[in-house]
This record gives C-alpha cells, sequence and structure tokens, in this order.
C-alpha cells in the first residue's frame, strides 16, 4: 500500500463538535426550519473535517435541548415550547 493513496479515516464528532456547529448554524442561518436543522448541522460537521454519517437526529436534538435549557443558546425552533415544565 502506498501512503501516498492511502486515506486517513475522518474523525468521529464528540458532543462539544456536534454543539459547535450546532452554534454555527444558529449564527449562519437564524430562521432555518426545524425540518431543515439537522442536514445544516450535518453540513457543517462535514465542512469541518468530521465524519458526520452515524450522528443521528437524537443526539442533535438532545444537544440542542440541553443548550436551550442551559440558556447558552436562544429556542429559535421552539424545542422547549410544549416542555409543560416550565
Amino acid at each position: 500500500m502506498n501512503l501516498v493513496t492511502m486515506k486517513s479515516k475522518k474523525p468521529y464528532p464528540h458532543n462539544k463538535d456536534i454543539a459547535q456547529a450546532i452554534l454555527r448554524v444558529m449564527y449562519e442561518k437564524p430562521y432555518v426550519k426545524p425540518i431543515d436543522f439537522i442536514n445544516e448541522v450535518k453540513r457543517v460537521l462535514e465542512e469541518r473535517g468530521y465524519y458526520a454519517g452515524l450522528v443521528s437526529a437524537k443526539r442533535i436534538w438532545r444537544i440542542y435541548e440541553e443548550y436551550a435549557r442551559k440558556g447558552w443558546v436562544y429556542d429559535y425552533l421552539g424545542v422547549l415550547e410544549n416542555d409543560g415544565g416550565e
């Protein structure tokens, strides 16, 4: 195997990397529709050199919800609206 032809694997993103991608999407497209949100986050991860193929929508929404609950991002997408707890 030639070292020039070998491709290194893209790293798998950690939660912090996904959170940064979420913040980037919120900055670039503040009025993104929830239906497009997941694809936009994965696009940003791919642009940053991560492998986003196994990143689930549930994981992205969980991180978004965590950041919204802590007040680190404003809940533009209305995830906490029907929470009932607040």
